[in-house]
């Protein structure tokens, strides 16, 4: 009983500083270096292996330079680790304020709708958007301001998850808003990305268990009926369809349908147990597509073999074990769940990617942090890292 109160103490604690003015606080104390370390270890592997693997398709490009891509690669990163390192001293609480936090998600939101029908169209999917000499898909940011209103929300309703309208209903509306902007770019993949992210924060937030199986239960019913009706009915995501297929019988259309996930094979099974060497791929040189992006991890398997393959597995479990070991040190609810949810996001973006190229899952068009190109998405990931390493830096401060 003490023991609760003490708790619910805590969390009106919390909620009060939730609700302070717009507070600017430098932290200074130490970040948590095994984790700096792995994060500039899985960045570094990432930029050889991307340059690897995209050396022949910028050779094929119209400039003909096999380096073009790392070096946007590496210029993106440098300018990811700039904003990581400033990021690390900025209190995170920053976001724990009413206006911030609705900002960052209503923002965010608000360009990826804009996007659906103004962007750019690549495969019938609109979800990029230029702005000046900036090319990127506002979807990456929103799942930054999807986990901060998360937390938010999560932290400062935890007093009153008895009810419903306090445990349930917001976190519905928000998930019903990025499925419904996300449906309208054709992003299945982060759909479901946003739904591991937000299922598991409202899992480990402490939520009732009646009231977090009965939104599970229903949100599975909803997302059923509307892929069934898109898919048998409204045609519109047919090609959901042929993904399955492709996994089922990656030969099937060599092709066509299934032409990356045949060639991502090829690679991986080409890699044998200590690969072909550095450099040494041969399904990069315009076999498979999207080598430098999507199917990075299959040149890895195919340069570096089964050793390789499983250095980046092993190196992407100690970051989901470590980032979870910051959430569970940080000060306060609002930290863990911050830091949860950037570790479930990083992480599971990366188990899904290696899934697809192994054709364990099928394809589904999320990349690989820290080793596919991208370089908004690389300096998005940056960023949550600094975010990270603060939450590290305070929990220290409570030593």
């Amino acid at each position: 009983m003490a023991q609760s109160s003490t708790e619910n103490r805590s969390a009106r604690g919390q909620v009060a500083q939730a609700r302070k003015k717009f507070n600017f606080n430098i932290i200074s104390s130490e970040i948590d270096k095994p984790f700096f370390i792995l994060v500039l270890v899985l960045l570094v592997f990432g930029i050889i292996m991307m340059f690897s693997a995209s050396y022949a398709r910028g050779l094929a490009d119209a400039g003909g330079d096999g380096y073009s891509y790392v070096k946007r690669q590496v210029q993106s990163a440098a300018i990811g680790l700039v904003f990581m390192f400033i990021i690390s001293f900025l209190d995170y609480h920053i976001f724990q304020n009413t206006k911030i936090a609705f900002l960052a998600f209503l923002g965010t939101w608000g360009l990826t709708l804009v996007t659906s029908f103004v962007g750019i169209t690549t495969a019938d999917a609109t979800r990029w958007i230029r702005i000046g000499p900036l090319q990127f898909q506002p979807s990456e940011l929103l799942k930054v301001g999807f986990i901060i209103i998360f937390a938010y929300i999560m932290s400062v309703n935890f007093p009153n998850f008895g009810k419903w309208t306090y445990s349930l209903i917001p976190f519905t509306i928000i998930l019903g808003m990025v499925a419904f902007v996300l449906m309208l770019q054709r992003h299945m993949s982060a759909i479901m990305l946003f739904g591991i992210i937000g299922v598991t924060m409202m899992f480990i937030c402490g939520m009732p268990k009646k009231h977090f199986w009965f939104f599970i239960g229903a949100v599975a019913l909803a997302g059923g009926l509307l892929v069934l009706y898109k898919i048998f009915v409204d045609g519109d995501f047919g090609y959901i369809t042929d993904r399955i297929k492709s996994w089922k019988d990656p030969t099937s259309d060599i092709q066509n349908t299934t032409m990356q996930t045949y060639n991502s094979l090829l690679a991986i099974g080409s890699g044998g147990v200590f690969g072909l060497g550095f450099g040494e791929s041969r399904q990069k040189y315009l076999y498979l597509p999207e080598s430098q992006n999507d199917f990075v991890f299959a040149v890895v398997c195919e340069e570096l073999g089964f050793v390789g393959a499983m250095a980046v597995i092993l190196l992407f479990v100690i970051f989901i074990l470590r980032g979870f070991y910051i959430a569970t040190r940080s000060q306060d609810r609002f930290g863990m769940l911050l830091a949860a949810g950037i570790t479930v996001q990083i992480g599971s973006q990366a188990l899904l990617n290696i899934a697809v190229a192994s054709n364990a899952f099928p394809n589904t068009g999320i990349s690989l942090p820290f080793f596919s190109y991208g370089g908004t998405a690389l300096v998005i990931q940056l960023a949550e890292i600094g975010i990270l390493l603060n939450i590290s830096r305070q929990s220290r401060m409570r030593k």
